[in-house]
C-alpha cells in the first residue's frame, strides 16, 4: 500500500512540474538536447566536446562576448561554412577554415542554441525563424 501511495505521489509531482513549463521553456530544451546531438556529430571533431577548440587551428566557443557580438552571422558560418576570413576569438586569431554544412534552419537553430548555452554561455532560445531570417542576409 506504501508503495503505491509513493508511486502516485510521484507521478502527480511529476506532472505538476511538467505542467509548469510554459512552451517557451520546453522548445528550449527540445532545441538544446537535440543541438547538443548535432554538436557531438558535426562539430565536436574541430570544437572539441569541452567547446575549447583545437589549439591554433579552431577557435573556442567558450568566448561569450564573441558569440554575442557575432550572433547575427553564427547561421551563416554555419550553413556556409568560412573561408580565407581571420576570427579573433579569446583576443587570439584563427584563420583556419570551416566547411559548410547540409543542415537545414531548424538543425542550425538546434545546434546554435546548444552551444549558445554551454561551455559557459548564456544566449537562451535561437528559434529556426531567426536562423531563416538570418540566412537570407548572408548569401
Amino acid at each position: 500500500m506504501k508503495l503505491k501511495v509513493i508511486s502516485a505521489l510521484c507521478l502527480l509531482l511529476a506532472v505538476l512540474i511538467y505542467s509548469c513549463q510554459n512552451d517557451n521553456d520546453i522548445t528550449f530544451k527540445r532545441y538544446y538536447t537535440t543541438g547538443k546531438v548535432i554538436y557531438t556529430t558535426q562539430c565536436e571533431n574541430c570544437h572539441g566536446a569541452d567547446g575549447q577548440g583545437l589549439s591554433a587551428l579552431m577557435p573556442p566557443l567558450t568566448d561569450t562576448a564573441f558569440l554575442r557580438k557575432n550572433k547575427a552571422a553564427l547561421s551563416c558560418f554555419v550553413k556556409y561554412g568560412l573561408k580565407d576570413k581571420i576570427l579573433i576569438v579569446n583576443k587570439k586569431a584563427y584563420d583556419s577554415d570551416m566547411p559548410p554544412t547540409d543542415l537545414a534552419p531548424i538543425e542550425i537553430a538546434e545546434v546554435l542554441t546548444y552551444t549558445g548555452n554551454s561551455f559557459g554561455n548564456n544566449q537562451g532560445l535561437i528559434t529556426s525563424q531567426q536562423v531563416e531570417a538570418e540566412l537570407l542576409k548572408c548569401k
